[in-house]
């Protein structure tokens, strides 16, 4: 299977003189040994990932403008319901965003 080591430097890398694992993740930077293809695939995976986030959380926002803006326009909204609704959405925006994995 696939095996994976996580560290915060360079040196953890010496535990490992072997090269028992196929990538290690590193300072947030990704070091292979035994199959780059692993490391591009996982990256293009996570860049996928996010741009479909950001169009989701674009969408949300943008839905909320769309609805809340004209209700409190012609005054169909309070104040108070306005301010749920924006929380509403931020925090949807937020948990959505959270999803990325």
């Amino acid at each position: 299977g696939l095996s994976v080591v996580q560290g915060d430097a360079d040196t953890d890398l010496a535990d490992y003189p072997d090269g028992s694992f196929d990538y290690a993740i590193l300072s947030q930077t990704l070091q292979t040994t035994k199959r780059p293809d692993l490391v591009l695939d996982h990256l293009v995976r996570i860049g996928r990932q996010a741009t479909r986030r950001i169009v989701e959380n674009f969408l949300i926002s943008g839905g909320y403008n769309v609805i809340a803006v004209p209700l409190a326009l012609i005054g169909a909204a309070t104040p108070l319901a306005a301010a749920l609704a924006m929380s509403l959405s931020s925090i949807t925006v937020s948990l959505n965003a959270l999803r990325l994995k």
